[in-house]
């Protein structure tokens, strides 16, 4: 009967020793814990009673994210577009067989030509090519920049919100100073005084300034998660802080951070053109869709076309890995299920 199944599991864990008993009972809450088919009845897509797929194996919510993001038509454009993004970064020159920096001031502000699908900018530089090389800086400032706020922000909010006490009210006040500070007047403050014209400083000022975000929604993650009965079995079996935290707790808090992670990328390779604009990001001759987009925003009027190309790319990126997060919050919050 499936009223009996808990019991059940109290028994096995019962004639287990004390490492087994634990995983035991880890397991068999979280398996509990996440089936949203519910004790009884088949679950959505054919799955069996008690959270059991169709092999057999125990339902999870990373399996049921995954199966919904597979048939979300959302998350399959996006991804097609990040996919490419990314592929266009690696090679652009299987693309784009110009060079982005060879310029030719008798062609500045022509349309397009054969072989040059985007027209030439302000300097005769081929719009088509420093837009796809342009992608190699937007897209490796935007993955390192994220890596860098989810692993240093996840870190310190998840001891935060484990431990508590003073460690949590020093962190919450430290975060508080860090919001206060708005973006891009610290991006103008602090880059300014920055010679190296490398994307180093611009994605250390995202870290900088982004982590205290990933900070407070892995400190409220892990804070629900370790109230939760499988956590109190791991404790009352004698686990140790890091086991409960990297065992138990991590694998349920941080689905949240990559919810948000995932559409603050985006965000970070706007904020990257926007301080390309400014003169405080990169500067030439590095390639960026900031600089192309500053570079023509004063012929906007007899060559729209390089302004028209490296926007228009910037704002598919964007909403490109917004419209993945929204995909990824979906699939993995079951209260929408």
């Amino acid at each position: 009967m499936p009223e009996q199944q808990p019991y059940e599991a109290g028994r096995a864990v019962a004639g287990t020793g004390m490492g087994g008993a634990m995983d035991l009972a880890a397991s068999e809450a979280t398996t509990l814990e996440r089936a949203p088919g519910g004790p009884e009845g088949p679950g959505p897509g054919g799955f069996g009673p008690q959270g059991v797929g169709p092999a057999g194996r125990p339902r999870s919510l990373w399996s049921d994210a995954w199966r919904d993001l597979r048939r979300n038509p959302v998350f399959l454009l996006s991804a097609l577009v990040i996919l490419f993004l990314v592929f266009i970064s690696l090679r652009p020159s299987a693309i784009a067989s110009g060079n982005p920096l060879a310029c030719d001031l008798a062609k500045a502000q022509d349309g397009s030509a054969p072989g040059h699908p985007f027209g030439y900018d302000g300097q005769g530089c081929d719009v088509f090519t420093r837009t796809v090389y342009g992608a190699r800086t937007s897209v490796t400032v935007g993955v390192l920049a994220t890596l860098g706020v989810s692993v240093f922000g996840s870190v310190l909010g998840g001891l935060a919100g484990y431990f508590g006490g003073l460690w949590d009210a020093v962190l919450s006040r430290i975060t508080d100073v860090f919001f206060a500070i708005p973006v891009v007047l610290g991006g103008l403050v602090l880059l300014s005084v920055v010679t190296s014209n490398t994307v180093w400083p611009v994605i250390g000022f995202m870290v900088l300034l982004g982590w205290p975000q990933i900070s407070r929604i892995a400190r409220g993650s892990v804070i629900t998660a370790r109230q939760n009965d499988y956590v109190q079995a791991a404790r009352a079996l004698g686990a140790s802080d890091a086991r409960i935290l990297l065992r138990h707790i991590a694998p349920n808090a941080v689905a949240p951070v990559i919810v948000v992670s995932t559409i603050a990328l985006g965000t970070y390779i706007a904020l990257e053109a926007t301080l390309s604009y400014l003169g405080v990001g990169l500067k030439p001759p590095s390639v960026s869709w900031g600089i192309d987009i500053s570079a023509a925003s004063p012929y906007i009027r007899n060559a729209p076309h390089a302004l028209l190309w490296p926007s228009g790319a910037l704002a598919v990126t964007v909403l490109a890995f917004i419209m993945l997060g929204d995909a990824v919050r979906d699939a993995l919050d079951p209260k929408l299920r």
